[in-house]
């Protein structure tokens, strides 16, 4: 039942990423969340907490994008309270170049809230995107 819940919870979410809309997706942030992006590119580490994800993560990286940043999920796997998604995103950034990676997240949700992410990708492309 939780597995299922949880999966449902990031398809809903992913559907509206796919649309650009991420509102869906930071609600679905608990306070205390702990996002790690795996690699060593600037973006790289740990965040811990919404507040912290969103002001030192999310805000600085979307503030280099020319256009709504859109993510179209592939698959879904849940067991107990994790869920992993296999996307592809897709923008352009502000120096006019594609930024079109494919990402695996693995999701720890309790209660309705991502309490723990983590992120992997192409942290080659990352760099030649976004410079290192």
């Amino acid at each position: 039942m939780i597995a299922r819940e949880n999966k449902q919870l990031m398809q809903r979410v992913f559907a509206e990423l796919a649309n650009g809309n991420s509102k869906p997706f930071v609600e679905s942030l608990g306070e205390d969340v702990r996002w790690t992006v795996m690699g060593t590119t600037r973006w790289s580490g740990t965040y811990q907490g919404k507040q912290t994800v969103l002001a030192d993560l999310l805000r600085p990286l979307t503030a280099q994008f020319a256009d709504r940043y859109k993510a179209t999920a592939h698959r879904f796997i849940a067991e107990d309270e994790y869920v992993s998604i296999e996307f592809r995103g897709q923008v352009t950034t502000k120096a006019g170049r594609p930024y079109h990676n494919n990402y695996c997240w693995i999701c720890r949700i309790a209660d309705g809230k991502v309490l723990e992410l983590t992120e992997y990708m192409d942290t080659a492309l990352v760099d030649t995107a976004f410079g290192s």
